[in-house]
């Protein structure tokens, strides 16, 4: 194998100090304790997309996977679309991170294929796929430098050694990670090894890039703010990215579309707003934030329940069933309202800064509104459940 020399890595180096350069606002104005300098450039992002000239389609057919007699992965298909951020959502054992390790060669499949940019990946090794992946853990070498860690790709590919130390210098200078360049992993804030993890992948250029829960180690105030970032960071980039996690903010905020999955198959996939505003089933529209079940019968272009009759929008396909309706989409009226009106009785209220939650009966109803003085618990109002936001469910 031919290693590239520093002349022709040199162009590609460019392109990788500009989009850094133009990128990292991913690591912006953090918290001081987490030793983040705030980085003079504008977004990781911008100019990398400069370098995004060949550009990913992953496609996923009939992939089956099972440990012994246990089946995780049961006829697993989708596509995701070049430069498409996808999020694979769902609660612990679904199977998400089985299929993950699938798509980055790390497992086999004992069915089915993997597509990758019209080209089959199945039976390729992870180290030979355009791939890269930012593991929960960072994964980063123990006995490494940070310098040695992001290096450690480019060597395996057999770049030059004036290829990795121009690229490395790059990713140090613009992550600015210079006074970090002798730590080791066991040295470094949770922060500063999310960047090190990041830029290890980064600089090696893939074509995809895979994310396992890499946020789950970072507090509540920084992880909220990284995943704006490494959105921006994506949409700039035109890289396809397909992350793993269990948090459905997370999922929310990122993503292009959601997979939802669940028992080891993709239960409902659509878009952020699709799959929270029109869940299909009673786990996606309880794994997805809050939402009321409400039981009935479907009569005469109507469904008879607890609250009384109520009308939806179109027909459910079934003659007894299921609604669902979030919280924030029930409104409080200081009157009956001309259709779905319900009379409640407020049993507690919680108040939360920006909103309150509402607990009424009958039917267990929750309720969350803009906060009210004269929402007390024992007190009697009317609700409107619109039939826009009735959802009939599947099971």
């Amino acid at each position: 194998m031919d290693r590239p020399s520093a002349e022709s890595a040199s162009p590609a180096a460019d392109r990788l100090r500009k989009g850094f350069a133009s990128g990292l606002r991913f690591l912006k104005s953090f918290p001081a304790d987490h030793n983040l300098r705030p980085a003079t450039a504008d977004s990781i992002v911008a100019g990398m997309a400069t370098f995004a000239e060949t550009r990913s389609a992953l496609c996923v057919e009939g992939v089956c996977k099972s440990f012994g007699e246990v089946q995780v992965l049961t006829d697993i298909g989708f596509e995701v679309s070049s430069g498409e951020f996808v999020t694979l959502l769902g609660p612990s054992g679904c199977g998400k991170t089985t299929l993950l390790r699938i798509l980055a060669g790390l497992e086999l499949a004992d069915r089915g294929r993997v597509m990758l940019d019209g080209r089959e990946m199945t039976g390729i090794p992870a180290n030979r796929r355009p791939v890269n992946t930012v593991f929960q853990n960072y994964a980063l070498f123990p006995h490494l430098s940070v310098r040695e860690n992001i290096a450690f790709g480019l060597r395996s590919r057999r770049f030059s050694e004036s290829a990795v130390a121009e690229r490395v210098g790059v990713a140090l200078q613009i992550l600015q990670m210079e006074s970090l360049v002798g730590r080791y992993p066991h040295q470094l804030s949770g922060g500063q090894k999310q960047r090190v993890a990041l830029a290890r992948a980064l600089v090696n250029e893939p074509e995809l890039l895979l994310l396992d829960e890499p946020m789950s180690a970072l507090d509540a105030k920084l992880r909220a703010e990284v995943q704006i970032e490494l959105r921006r960071l994506q949409r700039r980039l035109g890289k396809t990215f397909i992350l793993v996690t269990h948090d459905q903010d997370e999922a929310m905020t990122v993503s292009d579309r959601v997979l939802v999955m669940s028992d080891g198959r993709i239960v409902q996939s659509g878009t952020p707003a699709e799959v929270y505003e029109r869940p299909v089933s009673r786990f996606v529209a309880e794994f997805l934030g809050s939402a009321n079940l409400i039981s009935g019968s479907r009569v005469n272009g109507h469904v008879e329940t607890i609250h009384g009759p109520l009308s939806v929008s179109g027909s459910p396909g079934w003659s007894r069933g299921t609604l669902a309706i979030r919280p924030e989409r029930i409104r409080v009226c200081s009157r009956r309202p001309g259709m779905n009106g319900v009379s409640a009785r407020v049993r507690e209220v919680i108040y939360r800064g920006d909103h309150m939650d509402l607990f009424v009966e009958p039917g267990a109803l929750r309720v969350r509104t803009a906060p009210r003085a004269d929402l007390r618990a024992g007190a009697t109002i009317w609700l409107a459940l619109e039939p826009e936001y009735l959802v009939p469910l599947s099971d």
